[in-house]
This record gives C-alpha cells, sequence and structure tokens, in this order.
C-alpha cells in the first residue's frame, strides 16, 4: 500500500504540488487569526459541584462574573478624603454605562474594599457575560476608564487574567518561533551538510502548520477551544513536520544510492531510479512515519475524553495537527523529492560533514554482523554489558521521577503571568492588602425547610454560621444573620419576622442581595487563597455530613466559590485519567502490534515511555513546584503543578517516545526479517536509525524549549517538560536501555503465535509496505 503511495506521488507530483500550493493560499488568511479566535479559559466544568452551586446562587441574581478596579493613591491623598473620593469618582464615572456592565459596587458602599491605610480601595464591576467570555467587557470598561492624576488604575480579577493570558500566549508563540526556526534550520544544516536537503523538512512541517493553524481558526468559531492550543499546535506541527520530513529524506537519500544516485551517464537525471526510490522511501520509512504519527494521534485523542475545554481542545487541535503533519509528510514530501531527484544534495556547505551512507541511515549498511560507526559500536557495547546498563538506567529515571512523589496539583491563578502584566500587578497588590482569601471566598448556597426568613430557620441559620466562623481558618462569613456582631439570636428572628420586613434599610438591602423564598447565600471568606491545602480541607469539612461543620437539620448547603472549584476540577481530572490513560495504552499498544508482529516488543515499549515520562514529571515538580532553576528560568515559583499539565504533558509526550520507538524499532525489524538474529538486529537497527532519531529529537528539544521564553508559566512548563523528556527519551532511553533489554530479552523481543501473524496478515494488509 505505502509502496504505490510513493509511486503515485513520484508520478503525479506536480499534481499534487500544486494542490498544496492552492491549500496553502486559501489557509494563508486565516491561520494568523487563529489566536484572536481563541479563548482563555476552560478549565471548569458545569458539572462540577462547585458550578452547580454558583449556578443555585445565579437564581439570586449574582453576576456570573466579576471584574476588579484597584485604585492606588501616588500622593499622600487617602480614602475619605475629598480629594482622593473626587480623582475616584472622576475615573469610573463612565464605567457603570459601559458595555457588559450590570452594576459597579464601589468602596462608598462597603468599607471591606478599603485598604488599612486608605491608599488601595477597589471596585466590583459586575458583567453579564460568563468567566470564560468575561475578556470580551475589558476593551469597554478600559475605554469608560478615565487616567486621574495622582491614580494609579489596574484591572484584575478573572477577566483580566483571562484577557492577559491570551495577549502573553500570543507574544510566547511569536517569540518561540523566532528562536527556534532558526535553530531548527541550523541543525537540519549539521545533519545533512545541504541547502536543499535541510530546507525541506522545514517546507513540509511549515506547511503542516500554517494549515493546521486555519482549521483550528474555522473550529474555534463553531465550538470554544483554549488558547493554549496556539503553542502546542505550533510546536507539535513544527516538531512532526521536520521529524517525519528529516527520517523520509534521509531514506530518500539511501534508496537514490542504491540506484547510482538518480543520475544517468551523461549526468542527466534518471527519472526511473529516482521514482523507484521515491516509492521505496515511502514504503519503508512512509511506513513508520504512518504508524509513527497514529501512535502520537491516539495519545492526544486521549485528551478529547475530557470534559473540560482545555484538555478536549488540545486533543482535537493536536490530532488535527499531527493528522495534517503525517499527510504532508506522505503527499508533499514525497512529491517535493520526485522533482528535486539527486539535486537534493545541492548547495552542500563545505566544512560540514555529511552522513555517511554506513552511519547515519543515508546508505545501505551492511549486512549480517559487520557494520561500522560510533551508534554500532554503541550498541555492541552496551549488548555485551546489558544488566549494568539496564540497572543503571533503570535507577536514573526512577530518581528523576522521585520528585513527582511530592506532586501538589492546584487551578491556575494571576501567578502563571510575568509580574509586568497589569492584571499580575493588580492581583499582587490586592493580595498585600487585603489578603489572598478575601478574593476568592466560598459561596455557600443555603436550602432551609420553607422560607429562610422563617424564625425556625433564622435560628438554624444564626447556629450554622456561627460554627463556621468559629473554625480558625475562617476569617469573616457574611450572610443574613451576620450583619453585626451585636445583635442575638433572637433579635435576627424579631428583625425578619416583622409583617412588612426588616425595617433596617442595610438589613433590606442585604436579605433582598442574598435571599429569595427558600434560598440564601452564606459568604465564608477564609485565610487562605484558593490553592492553598487549607481552604481545601475547609471544602471537605464543610461537605461532609459527618463532620463538625456540617450543616443542621433544616438546612440543604451546596459549597462553591475558590477552594472548593479548585478541588472539584482536580478531583474530577484525577477520576477521568484512569479512563484515558488505559485508552492510550491499549490503543498504542495495538497499532505497535501490528507494525512490528511482535506481542513483546510493543508492552516493553509502553513501560519505556512510562519510565521517561515520569521522570519528566519529576522534573516538572523539581522546577516548577518547587522553585530549582527559577532564577534561570525566569518565574517565580508557583509552589504546585498546574493540574491539567501532567495530563497533556502524558498524552503528547507518550505519542511523541512512541515516534522515536517505532523509528528505531522498525528499521531493527527490517534488519531482523533479513538476518535472523536478534543481536545483529539491534546493532544494525541503532546504526541506521540512531543519528537520525538523534537528530530529530534534537530538533524537538530546540522547538520546546524555546518556549522556555514564554510569559505564561503554563507554557514555559510545558516547552520545559517536553524537551527533558525528549531529549531523555532519545539518549537515555533509546541509545541505553533499549539495546540492553533487547539483548536480555533476546529473541523473545519477536515472538508472535504463527496463527496471529496469518490473522494479520490476511485482515490488515494496510500494515504491509508494499
Amino acid at each position: 500500500m505505502f509502496g504505490r503511495l510513493g509511486a503515485a506521488m513520484a508520478r503525479r507530483r506536480w499534481t499534487v504540488i500544486a494542490a498544496w500550493a492552492v491549500l496553502l493560499l486559501a489557509a494563508l488568511p486565516f491561520a494568523p487569526r487563529a489566536g484572536a479566535a481563541l479563548r482563555a479559559g476552560g478549565f471548569t466544568l458545569e458539572s462540577l459541584p462547585a458550578v452547580e452551586a454558583d449556578r443555585t446562587l445565579a437564581q439570586l441574581g449574582l453576576p456570573p462574573s466579576v471584574l476588579v478596579i484597584v485604585i492606588q493613591s501616588q500622593t499622600s491623598a487617602r480614602a475619605g478624603q475629598p480629594a482622593f473620593e473626587a480623582a475616584v469618582a472622576g475615573a469610573i464615572r463612565e464605567v457603570p454605562r459601559a458595555r457588559y456592565v450590570t452594576a459597579v459596587q464601589t468602596h462608598l458602599t462597603d468599607p471591606r474594599q478599603v485598604g488599612a491605610d486608605g491608599s488601595v480601595v477597589y471596585e466590583l464591576v459586575d458583567l453579564s457575560l460568563s468567566p470564560d467570555d468575561s475578556p470580551a467587557a475589558l476593551p469597554p470598561v478600559e475605554a469608560a476608564l478615565h487616567q486621574e492624576p495622582g491614580l494609579r488604575i489596574l484591572l484584575a480579577g478573572g477577566p483580566a487574567f483571562y484577557g492577559d493570558i491570551q495577549t502573553a500566549s500570543e507574544a510566547d508563540l511569536r517569540r518561540s518561533e523566532i528562536v527556534s526556526l532558526p535553530l531548527a534550520a541550523a541543525a537540519l544544516l549539521l545533519v545533512f551538510g545541504s541547502v536543499v536537503a535541510a530546507g525541506m523538512p522545514l517546507i513540509v512541517g511549515g506547511a503542516a502548520v500554517v494549515v493546521a493553524l486555519a482549521v483550528i481558526f474555522g473550529l474555534a468559531t463553531l465550538t470554544p477551544m483554549s488558547i493554549f492550543v496556539l503553542n502546542l499546535a505550533t510546536l507539535l506541527g513544527l516538531g512532526l513536520g521536520v521529524d517525519y520530513s528529516l527520517l523520509m529524506t534521509s531514506r530518500f537519500r539511501e534508496e537514490l544510492a542504491r540506484r547510482g544516485g538518480g543520475r544517468t551517464a551523461r549526468g542527466g537525471t534518471d527519472r526511473a531510479a529516482v521514482d523507484a526510490a521515491v516509492a521505496a522511501t515511502v514504503a519503508s520509512a512512509g511506513r513508520a512515519v504512518f504508524f509513527s504519527g497514529l501512535t502520537v494521534l491516539l495519545g492526544l485523542l486521549g485528551l478529547i475524553l475530557f470534559e473540560f475545554m482545555i484538555l478536549r481542545s488540545v486533543g482535537v487541535a493536536g490530532a488535527i495537527v499531527v493528522g495534517l503533519a503525517v499527510f504532508a509528510a506522505l503527499t508533499l514530501l514525497p512529491a517535493g523529492l520526485a522533482v528535486l531527484g539527486p539535486d537534493i544534495d545541492r548547495l552542500s556547505l563545505r566544512g560540514l560533514r555529511r552522513g555517511s551512507p554506513r552511519t547515519d541511515g543515508s546508505g545501505a549498511g551492511g549486512s549480517g554482523a559487520g557494520g561500522s560507526g560510533a551508534w554500532h559500536r554503541l550498541a555492541w557495547w552496551v549488548m555485551a554489558r546489558p544488566w549494568p546498563i539496564f540497572l543503571a538506567s533503570l535507577a536514573l529515571l526512577v530518581g528523576l521521577g522521585l520528585p513527582f512523589l511530592h506532586v501538589r496539583l492546584d487551578a491556575p491563578d494571576a501567578t502563571i503571568l510575568p509580574p509586568s502584566l497589569p492584571s499580575r500587578q493588580g492581583y499582587d497588590l490586592l493580595a498585600r492588602t487585603f489578603g489572598e482569601g478575601a478574593f476568592a471566598p466560598l459561596t455557600l448556597a443555603v436550602r432551609t425547610a420553607g422560607p429562610a426568613t422563617a424564625p425556625a430557620n433564622v435560628a438554624r441559620l444564626y447556629d450554622y454560621t456561627r460554627t463556621i466562623a468559629a473554625d480558625a481558618r475562617v476569617s469573616r462569613v457574611d450572610s443574613i444573620v451576620d450583619l453585626d456582631p451585636r445583635l442575638t439570636k433572637a433579635q435576627y428572628e424579631l428583625l425578619y419576622g416583622a409583617p412588612g420586613g426588616p425595617a433596617d434599610r442595610f438589613a433590606a438591602t442585604v436579605l433582598a442581595a442574598t435571599t429569595k423564598g427558600d434560598l440564601t447565600a452564606v459568604t465564608v471568606t477564609t485565610r487562605y487563597g484558593p490553592n492553598d491545602p487549607r481552604g481545601r480541607a475547609l471544602v471537605e469539612a464543610l461537605r461532609d455530613p459527618d463532620s463538625g461543620l456540617a450543616p443542621p437539620a433544616g438546612l440543604s448547603v451546596q459549597v462553591g466559590g475558590g477552594a472548593a472549584e479548585v478541588k472539584d476540577v482536580v478531583d474530577r481530572i484525577g477520576q477521568d485519567f484512569p479512563r484515558t490513560g488505559l485508552f492510550v495504552f491499549l490503543t498504542t499498544y495495538a497499532v505497535l502490534f501490528l507494525l512490528l508482529r511482535s506481542v513483546v516488543l510493543p508492552l516493553k515499549a509502553l513501560v519505556m515511555n512510562v519510565l521517561s515520562i515520569l521522570a519528566s514529571f519529576g522534573a516538572l515538580v523539581w522546577i516548577f513546584q518547587d522553585g530549582n532553576l527559577s532564577a534561570v528560568l525566569g518565574f517565580h515559583p508557583l509552589g504546585y503543578v498546574e493540574t491539567t499539565q501532567p495530563v497533556i504533558l502524558f498524552c503528547v509526550l507518550f505519542g511523541l517516545s512512541m515516534d522515536y520507538e517505532v523509528f528505531l524499532l522498525s528499521r531493527m525489524k527490517e534488519a531482523h526479517d533479513r538476518l535472523g538474529d536478534n543481536a545483529t538486529a539491534v546493532a544494525q537497527g541503532l546504526e541506521r536509525s540512531g543519528r537520525i532519531v538523534t537528530s530529530a529529537a534534537a530538533i524537538v528539544v530546540l522547538v520546546a524549549a524555546s518556549f522556555a521564553l514564554a510569559d505564561v508559566v503554563l507554557v514555559k512548563a510545558l516547552g520545559v517538560g517536553m524537551a527533558i523528556a525528549v531529549a531523555l527519551d532519545a539518549t537515555l532511553v533509546r541509545a541505553l536501555l533499549v539495546p540492553a533489554t533487547m539483548r536480555l530479552l533476546g529473541e523473545w523481543n519477536w515472538w508472535l503465535p504463527a496463527w496471529l501473524e496469518r490473522w494479520v496478515a490476511s485482515r490488515l494488509p494496510i500494515v504491509e509496505g508494499e
């Protein structure tokens, strides 16, 4: 099948190139607009208990999202003084009329919105938009604000946070492209020693990325997709496109060399030899690319099993990118190789060593136990001492993964943004002035048996909120029975039991805002931020019917807000991950089984992948949670790992690691099928693929490491985690651990019952190369 595909691409080379040119021209207007169509957010679900609590409270008219305007005096003027209050009033006078704004709660109506020294105040702007859509309110609110002399004005809260993530992510992408593309080009020049040969992978990878971004733009106009798709899609598209092109271009040079270099006796192009070389390249390397891409795609499809928008959209976009990278490698690249023929080596650079056929996979190599070069010698050196190398490599990988044992998984907040962005500055100023807990309170939706203002229910609420307030983790409780600490239970019963409602204007205002029939809102302000484990422990206690904070009979409570949503997100991802892991394991095993025709090798490959991924997880904790290398990488330690990162890394890295496993084991299988000797097959497979796998991995590492320059810590962590995992996988695992385990297992590596081999060959001919 693959051989016939290669022959068809060579025969219709100009038609294929023209079709790709039309596709690129159609994609070019839309690809640059992908970032604007993507959204920040996507870290929550409507079905989470905390979100259900917020939805219940929405019946009381509470806004779906709130923007915070932080105002700091730059002079000696303080809150309460006429000069300061006049300036603040002038700054925000037009905000209530801005689009999407439903109300503004100023510091004049709530003294708790004033800092201790009076130099900082904040105003709460209620919005009519959902949290994920709330950044749309930023431009009209910013346009409505007036910069008054002596005031520093910052926008903070969820809408500003999401808006700055959008801006910073697009800037991160531009920066990474500026850094990674020249580095990838230089690496390809070193590998091929020819400008033309080095340019082919970049053209194919770039074409895949452009078309993928255009498709993502179209999807994002139809369904919500995360802004983090932008960086990951570019990384995967460029990295895999270059990887696959590198493998196939190297194999094409090898096949062309076998056919006399593709030149006639008179120095012209031997068209028959070139076309045959293209067909043979697609039949062998193209088959490996197809199965390699399939393993990466399956890993990414595992993300679609999650309901969270950020994970689902990364899975969908990643699958699109991988599919297009494989499609380009199997269509555009063979057509280009057929056009170039022996000119693939034109514009050779003097002084750069071009890989010899016997050491880099660009030549036929030897047969039997013959062979030469560093990779061949390394393979035999490892296989001469398999147990020591196996145990040492295993110990090193396990040791690198140990920090993951103390991982703390939490949801992102403004600390993932650089201090230079306004929303981060606003967050830091609010946290210093009012404490982290003030802006992430727990919100309780309390249902009563009958009207909440009935005397019996008022008494129950009074006792319940006093129990909560007595907890050391709580700094304040606000409700209809917490208006004034001087009021007693009996006085609250009288206040709300009056026939016409409470006579006190303040009590009547609070009652109207927080209570409707049998539903009333209770706000619990803790001493901690939403990611603090003590806040999550408080949520557990409030929900536990057997704890001391359980509501009394006659009251039912839903807990939302702050730490409750963080806890629910972490718990749900933890519950859903085993399903995704099982899907990735089973489908990857099936693909490798079809490719390698072995029962043992796919299982061994899965174990190898898990080891390298766990090592990268350990590095993620050691760097981003514990703060090691934070000064070098330019970020403030988070103290936690964002909960979606290990999931995304697992699914992406599982596929990427299998990418190199497929490249390596497919060459070993070719040699074993020809020679029937396991050790020789391992040596020849490593000899012919080692340099290519290492070069391909180096390019992915360069592209991924360029994201270490990102401003958004989540993007930085993904780039660093991928770079570490791929580097470990292509060196320690593929160069040492794989040859050692192949030697230890011997001919058991290739074991497959005869009846099963016949069944595969008869039922699934697609796995054949020709």
